[in-house]
């Protein structure tokens, strides 16, 4: 019995000192978002830059964990966020909270009181869970599967760029692109064309190559800052979004999402070919993008 008395004494005494001393946060949030892990992660990113109260946010490796800082008056807290994929269209997000300075104070407080460190947590993540309602409302993406990306000469300009910025980009360049192939006459042969030669995940930069497919010919200009190439028939992962181009990138991860999934080996170098002039379709939910993920060839 005293043995017994003496092994649950170790236990209890053990888990007070991991939650006191060990347990990296001092307090954790968890919720479900019905969307996937890489809209989140974006999102999340998105958000930040918005919120007053955040000073920075990194993510740790891989899309599904992030580390943000916040400051709050005197107070420096650190969120750490665990993005978890349940369903194609559902994820759970694990939120640990952790106030460096006064980490033993808290762990004590939250036991017992509803103290004002619980409240600004919960009141900070409700803030992204309707921001991230919101967005995923502005947005729709639908995996079509297995396709043959057709051969197409484009003309193109090579642009280095973040997610964020890539309309940006694409309607900083259009009018001299297009403008300049008018001008000499070039037969258009599809939609404005993007393909993405680098990305780098963690960062969120990449390198693209922005252009429209045309018609060979003699009257292409030489000499100026376009650049010609043959993009060749290919197998790819295939969706279509809708929403703005400026989140058009959320399809990208609900394809690597499926490729994942389905055991697809694939080149993370998305291409995307776009419908609509925003300047004449007010309703974004209506501007059609279609997502070519290539699949890498077997050797």
């Amino acid at each position: 019995m005293r043995k017994i008395i003496l092994v649950i004494l170790t236990l209890v005494v053990g888990v007070i000192l991991w939650y006191l001393f060990l347990k990296p946060s001092d307090y954790i949030i968890r919720f479900e978002a019905k969307t996937f892990p890489g809209a989140i992660n974006q999102s999340l990113k998105h958000w930040s830059r918005n919120f007053n109260d955040s000073e920075k946010i990194e993510q740790l490796g891989d899309l599904y964990h992030l580390s943000q800082t916040f400051k709050f008056g005197d107070s420096t807290h650190i969120y750490h966020w665990a993005i978890e994929p349940l369903t194609d269209s559902t994820s759970r997000v694990k939120v640990g909270i952790k106030d460096e300075a006064h980490s033993l104070k808290n762990k004590i407080q939250v036991l017992f009181s509803d103290t004002d460190f619980e409240k600004r947590s919960k009141a900070t993540v409700l803030d992204f869970m309707e921001a991230l309602k919101k967005h995923k409302e502005s947005f729709k993406v639908h995996i079509v599967g297995e396709e043959e990306m057709p051969s197409k000469y484009i003309a193109y300009l090579p642009i280095k760029s973040t997610q964020l910025h890539k309309a940006d980009e694409m309607m900083k360049n259009f009018s001299y692109l297009f403008g300049t192939l008018v001008e000499n006459g070039v037969a258009f042969d599809g939609f404005p064309i993007i393909e993405i030669t680098q990305w780098d995940q963690e960062n969120d930069s990449i390198h693209f190559n922005f252009g429209r497919p045309i018609i060979r010919s003699e009257k292409l200009p030489i000499g100026t800052d376009i650049q010609y190439k043959r993009m060749f028939r290919k197998k790819a992962l295939k969706a279509e979004y809708y929403g703005n181009y400026i989140t058009s990138d959320r399809a990208w991860y609900a394809l690597l999402d499926y490729a994942k999934k389905n055991n697809i080996d694939v080149e993370k170098n998305p291409i995307e070919v776009f419908y609509n002039d925003p300047k004449s379709e007010g309703n974004e939910l209506k501007w059609k993008a279609e997502i070519y993920l290539p699949i890498k060839e077997s050797k």
